[in-house]
């Protein structure tokens, strides 16, 4: 499917458009990758969502990683500090139950419906101010690390779900 330009069509650097782009890879898009987070980790149970292949991330893992800067960049939008730190950003704890993948889940999806909205409500002009401090670069800018780091993450999520199904399709032979 190709992307038709029109003057209806939203410029890139405004919160809606942006705002789109993240419901887009997070929650209910299909254009760029087909599918996106939600769906993805909602067609997984928690053995396969901590199954291991080889020395890769494991899809909860990946989901933990995101929803981690989910978190911390909406505290932001909220008026509030930057409290995650990158290297805590893999610091997730065992799922031992089904309920704890499940929670995972939710909390994900609720945090990223809040960033989508937190970012729509966005007075344009802040997309250029400075994200908190100068070395972190503009609202903008962490926005858009976002979205481009979700379908990183996505696309890794999407190949291991593949592997995890084979590897239990193997089994059952």
């Amino acid at each position: 499917m190709l992307f038709e330009y029109t003057t209806n069509t939203p410029s890139m650097h405004t919160p809606q458009f942006l705002a789109d782009r993240l419901e887009e890879v997070l929650l209910s898009g299909t254009w760029i990758a087909n599918t996106n987070f939600k769906h993805q980790i909602g067609q997984v149970n928690r053995l396969q969502a901590t199954q291991r292949i080889g020395n890769l991330n494991t899809i909860a893992l990946l989901t933990f990683h995101i929803n981690y800067y989910l978190q911390g960049v909406s505290q932001v939008l909220e008026g509030g500090t930057l409290d995650i730190k990158d290297r805590f950003s893999f610091d997730m704890p065992a799922l031992q139950t089904d309920n704890d993948w499940h929670d995972l889940v939710s909390l994900f999806c609720t945090n990223a419906t809040k960033m989508v909205h937190l970012v729509r409500q966005l007075d344009p002009h802040t997309l250029n101010e400075v994200f908190v401090d100068e070395k972190y670069g503009t609202y903008l800018r962490n926005i858009e690390g976002i979205i481009e780091h979700s379908y990183y993450h996505l696309g890794q999520i999407s190949l291991i779900r593949k592997l995890v199904t084979q590897a239990d399709e193997a089994l059952q032979i």
